[in-house]
C-alpha cells in the first residue's frame, strides 16, 4: 500500500465532521487505498519570550494531534479493513491540501471549514483547493453523504471546452457505484428562437445541432464505453443554463462530476463558470477533475 497514491480527507476540529471522514474512508475503500486523515496545524507566532513560543507550538500540535486521532478512530471503526493514516501539515490549509495532491488519489473536503479550515461562504479552502488541486478533488455539503444510493453519477460533459479526464473518472466512478451515468451537454437557446411547436426552418437547425452534437459526444466516449461496458451510460442533450440544469440532476444523483475548464494558467486563477457555480448550489457531492497536464 506505501506506493498507492491515498484519499486525503481535511478535517476541521469539529464533531460534525464524522459522516465527512466516513464518506471518505468509504471512498477509499471502493479504490481499495488507504485513508489519510489531513487537519493544518497554523502555529502561532511570536507572542513573547522564547519559552512561551515553545509552549505554544507545543499547544498546536498538541490539538492538532489530537483530532487527527479522533478522526482516524471514526474511519477505523466505520471501516475495519481500511489502512488509515494521519497527516498534521502546518501552514495555511488550501496550500498543503494543494501541495499534498500531487500525491492523492482523490481529496476529499466538506463544503465548509472550520478551526483548521476556516468556516467562509462554500468555504475559501474548498474552492481554492478544487481550483488548483493536481487530484480530483470531491466537495460535500453537509446531509448528503448519508443516505441510501440512488444509484446515479451526472457528469457535465462540454463539446466546446470537452474534459477526457471529467468524464473518463464519472465513467469509473458509475462502475465503483454499479450506477448510471448519465452525461450531460447544455446547449444554448438563442432567445428569439420559438419553442418546439410548429416545425419551422428555425426548429430543423436546432434539431440538426442535438443530432450533430450527440454524434461528436458518442464517438468520443466510444472507448469508454468498450473500458466499462457494464456501466449503462445515458446521453442527455438539453436546451438549458448548464449549471442551473446539473444543479438540478444532482437532487436524485449520488455524485455530480465537472471538470475544473481550462488547460491553461488561467485555471490556477479561477474555476469554470459552471464548476464554481454547482459547487455552491449542487444538492449531491460535486467531483471537480482537473486535467492531466496544462497546456
Amino acid at each position: 500500500m506505501a506506493d498507492v497514491d491515498p484519499v486525503i480527507v481535511g478535517v476541521d476540529d469539529a464533531d460534525d465532521q464524522n459522516d465527512l471522514v466516513r464518506y471518505a474512508a468509504h471512498e477509499a475503500m471502493m479504490r481499495g487505498v488507504p485513508l489519510h486523515v489531513a487537519h493544518s496545524v497554523a502555529l502561532p507566532g511570536p507572542f513573547g519570550g522564547a519559552k512561551e513560543e515553545e509552549t505554544g507550538h507545543d499547544l498546536a500540535v498538541q490539538r492538532g494531534a489530537a483530532v487527527v486521532d479522533r478522526f482516524e478512530a471514526v474511519a477505523r471503526s466505520a471501516f475495519p479493513g481500511l489502512t488509515v493514516s494521519g497527516e498534521l501539515p502546518f501552514g495555511d490549509p488550501a496550500s498543503t491540501l494543494v501541495e499534498r495532491s500531487a500525491e492523492a488519489s482523490l481529496l476529499v473536503l466538506g463544503h465548509r471549514g472550520r478551526g483548521g479550515f476556516p468556516r467562509l461562504a462554500l468555504g475559501s479552502v474548498s474552492l481554492q483547493v478544487a481550483t488548483h488541486s493536481r487530484s480530483p478533488v470531491l466537495v460535500t455539503r453537509p446531509g448528503t453523504q448519508s443516505g441510501p444510493p440512488r444509484g446515479r453519477v451526472v457528469a457535465g460533459a462540454d463539446v466546446v471546452q470537452y474534459a477526457p479526464e471529467a468524464v473518463e473518472f464519472a465513467f469509473a466512478e458509475a462502475e465503483h457505484r454499479s450506477a448510471h451515468l448519465h452525461l450531460v451537454h447544455a446547449l444554448h437557446r438563442p432567445a428569439l428562437l420559438p419553442w418546439p411547436g410548429s416545425v419551422t426552418v428555425a426548429e430543423r437547425e436546432l434539431h440538426e445541432t442535438e443530432d450533430a452534437t450527440r454524434n461528436l459526444l458518442e464517438e468520443r466516449i466510444a472507448p469508454l464505453r468498450l473500458r466499462h461496458p457494464q456501466v449503462p451510460v445515458g446521453l442527455h442533450i438539453e436546451w438549458a443554463p448548464p449549471a442551473t440544469h446539473l444543479t438540478e440532476l444532482s437532487e436524485d444523483a449520488d455524485l455530480l462530476v465537472v471538470g475544473s475548464r481550462g488547460r491553461t494558467g488561467l485555471r490556477r486563477l479561477l474555476l469554470g463558470s459552471v464548476s464554481g457555480e454547482v459547487l455552491h448550489t449542487a444538492h449531491c457531492p460535486v467531483a471537480v477533475i482537473p486535467p492531466t497536464a496544462d497546456n
